[in-house]
């Protein structure tokens, strides 16, 4: 497997996963503030590297006030374009470097491809942190572990 296409088979895994979750939250109603708050926070940072990678301006501040409608569009629309940009991007363009500043007004330069894995691993991190929240409230959390995914067939 080329290393572009692990990129776009975990990234696909993290849009399943995200859909997951705001499902559970959706059917939850009401949902648990915070689970809600750590969603739209993972939507907003998967947002946010998308646009540092690009070179774009920060559309949302990283802890947003998102409803469970507005994670949903979010969610829909961050498929589509981390989907476009690792396919476009290319094996030789996931060494390359990318400078920006942090949201403390910080210049750092880091790798394309380091940038990717820690977008995927702050959202499973922070869908675990939903995980819990969703138990505390007596809720059932959604299964979005890697491996379910694969099982399920929703990760190819």
């Amino acid at each position: 497997m080329s290393t572009i296409a692990h990129y776009q088979r975990l990234f696909t895994y993290d849009a399943w996963a995200n859909r997951e979750v705001l499902s559970g939250l959706e059917i939850a109603n009401p949902s648990p503030q915070r689970a809600l708050k750590l969603l739209a926070h993972i939507l907003s940072a998967e947002r946010l590297w998308l646009e540092r990678l690009l070179g774009e301006t920060q559309t949302y501040p990283v802890w947003p006030e998102f409803t469970l409608a507005q994670c949903r569009l979010e969610a829909e629309e961050l498929v589509r374009r981390w989907k476009n940009y690792i396919a476009e991007l290319g094996e030789s363009g996931l060494r390359g470097t990318v400078t920006y500043k942090n949201t403390k007004g910080e210049a750092w330069t880091n790798q394309r491809e380091d940038i990717l894995m820690h977008v995927a691993m702050h959202s499973a991190y922070h869908r675990g942190q939903i995980a819990s929240e969703m138990r505390a409230a007596g809720i059932q959390p959604a299964y979005t572990d890697f491996i379910h995914g694969v099982r399920q067939g929703m990760v190819q």
